[in-house]
């Protein structure tokens, strides 16, 4: 990397690149996680008992999550359904990033790239909210509905994890769609006019030639996505219900409302140390690795 920057920028502007990248890995990514790491094995004391006999490590904040069962639940769910929306997401994604890379004309690429990223030029708890009113139980698309004749009474979406999904899978589309959008973008155009021109359809056509070149993109989505998913606040806390809270919830309880930041440490640990995971199950199945992604 340090040739490559030399060779483009020379080496005093190099170093100084380097420099302020490995400033902002340190004190912005290693340092918090080593010191949430090490607040995660304390017990909450008060200040004048830090040091003392009581101030030992232990396993004891990590133990409250297997021993509270509503706090296990609501971990296990959050994993789950951000794995849900992560695949939601993707089928979403795949068919607009690949209308997007192969059939659209560049002035029509242009103008649908327009038309997604605009909304997002908008505060996300704005557009989360707007989904709120969307979705409500007098909102408009009940109000549709009602008029359509589709149903007979007006659904209520925001009772339970079907406006959480939503909302989440309309949040994170475009870190989906462009890492998608820029592999299909590569793959040669012959390559698809071949399998067509030997009798492939375009289901054994995207399986056999699309998907295979566009992994990378596909893993980068996905990893993206999930990470997003199962680290949010915002859209769980105005779209969920009671019922449907998300982990990251309990943690800013832990934090901000319980005082006990050595619980909420331990508890956010392991939710990172399960993203960790799934970043590497998706690159085990997609077989791609850190250079892939990093494409």
């Amino acid at each position: 990397m340090f040739s490559q920057l030399k060779a483009r920028f020379g080496s005093s502007l190099a170093v100084g690149i380097l420099g302020m990248i490995a400033i902002w890995l340190l004190g912005m990514v290693i340092l918090p996680q080593l010191l949430m790491v090490d607040y995660s094995f304390r017990p909450n004391l008060f200040p004048s008992e830090i040091g003392g006999p009581k101030d030992v490590y232990s396993l004891g904040n990590y133990e409250t999550l297997f021993s509270n069962l509503i706090h296990l639940k609501i971990f296990l769910k959050t994993i789950w359904s951000s794995v849900l929306v992560t695949v939601l997401t993707l089928l979403v994604s795949y068919p607009i990033a690949f209308y997007l890379a192969k059939v659209a004309t560049p002035r029509q690429a242009a103008f649908c790239l327009l038309l997604l990223v605009i909304p997002f030029w908008i505060n996300e708890i704005l557009r989360t909210f707007a989904w709120y009113i969307i979705l409500a139980y007098k909102g408009p698309l009940n109000a549709m509905l009602l008029g359509m004749g589709v149903i007979d009474r007006p659904i209520r979406f925001l009772s339970g994890d079907g406006g959480v999904l939503i909302g989440m899978v309309y949040a994170y589309i475009l870190f989906m769609i462009f890492p998608i959008y820029n592999a299909i973008e590569s793959l040669d155009t012959n390559q698809v006019k071949a399998a067509r021109n030997l009798g492939a359809g375009w289901i054994r056509t995207h399986w056999r030639v699309i998907i295979p070149h566009a992994k990378p993109g596909i893993a980068t989505g996905c990893i993206m996505t999930f990470m997003l998913a199962a680290g949010s606040y915002a859209v769980p806390s105005l779209l969920g219900s009671p019922g449907s809270r998300w982990f990251t919830q309990i943690i800013y309880n832990w934090f901000f409302e319980g005082g006990d930041w050595n619980q909420g440490a331990a508890y956010a640990f392991l939710l990172l140390i399960i993203c960790i995971g799934f970043i590497a199950l998706v690159m085990r199945i997609f077989k791609v690795g850190l250079g892939d992604i990093a494409k």
